[in-house]
């Protein structure tokens, strides 16, 4: 089934007298009429069309000659509905039920034409929005670039510091490591997990008894607490990365560390 409009008839005694009524107060325009009947339409939005029919018309089968139309309610959704109750009621349109909001939503008020057929127009409240929250605003990215200032020289290896707290990270600290042929650093120990990766020659680690050697391109990790010693059998650079609250300590000395490239 394709609907392809809506009409509503309605048996009134006095057709002129709902005719009048729907034209001045609700907008509906005549589109067809004659003694007894009237065709109303508003056309250009989705209210249904009107067919008002006298009452004891022949047109309808016996039975339904004298009945009238009550105890029927038609109801057109509006929006802007206080201004609509205020637009009738200023024209002296007779509303028989003021504008009230029922518990489900639905806002509503009713006016009744000579012929007592009840009008309803309604606006259903719109449903209030979640409330988005606040997006964080998003931290601004640190660019670092190495300077003369972030690095660290010592008889074992240069430092150039990257990442760190002072320098725009929380979490992390990265740095490269420079060692020349034949360096070696002290055994120590480091409390929080290291990852190295070698970038240019060969680093030798020792940790925990055993020793490795790692190539240009290759990453390790060497976990807490453990204690190590790196060694540069040929020139080699690495970038490592760790926790920036690791510290380091020496066996046989008392205390920890701080390392000055990664704060």
């Amino acid at each position: 089934m394709h609907v392809t409009t809506s009409t509503l008839p309605l048996t009134v005694a006095d057709v002129d007298a709902s005719r009048d009524f729907f034209r001045a107060h609700l907008g509906y325009q005549v589109a067809m009429a004659a003694d007894g009947f009237a065709s109303l339409t508003r056309g250009g939005d989705a209210a249904a069309d009107i067919v008002l029919l006298r009452s004891g018309t022949e047109v309808l089968p016996p039975e339904q000659r004298d009945e009238r139309a009550t105890g029927l309610i038609l109801a057109l959704t509006v929006t802007g509905i206080e201004a609509e109750e205020q637009r009738l009621r200023e024209a002296g349109a007779p509303i028989t039920m003021p504008l009230r909001e029922e518990p489900w939503g639905e806002r509503l008020f009713q006016l009744t034409d000579p012929n007592g057929v009840v009008v309803q127009l309604v606006e259903w409240a719109t449903p209030d929005e979640p409330s988005q929250p606040e997006k964080p605003e998003q931290p601004a990215v640190h660019v670092i670039s190495p300077t003369a200032e972030n690095v660290t020289e010592s008889p074992n290896a240069r430092m150039t510091g990257l990442a760190a707290p002072s320098r725009g990270s929380t979490e992390l600290s990265t740095w490269t490591v420079a060692m020349e042929a034949g360096q070696s650093g002290p055994e120590h120990f480091i409390s929080r997990e290291q990852v190295w990766t070698v970038t240019a020659g060969v680093l030798e680690v020792t940790y925990d008894g055993r020793s490795q050697k790692i190539t240009a391109g290759q990453t390790f990790v060497l976990p807490p607490d453990v204690l190590r010693q790196v060694h540069a059998p040929q020139a080699a650079e690495a970038h490592v990365a760790m926790r920036a609250d690791g510290v380091a300590s020496v066996p046989g000395t008392e205390g920890t560390r701080v390392l000055p490239w990664a704060q």
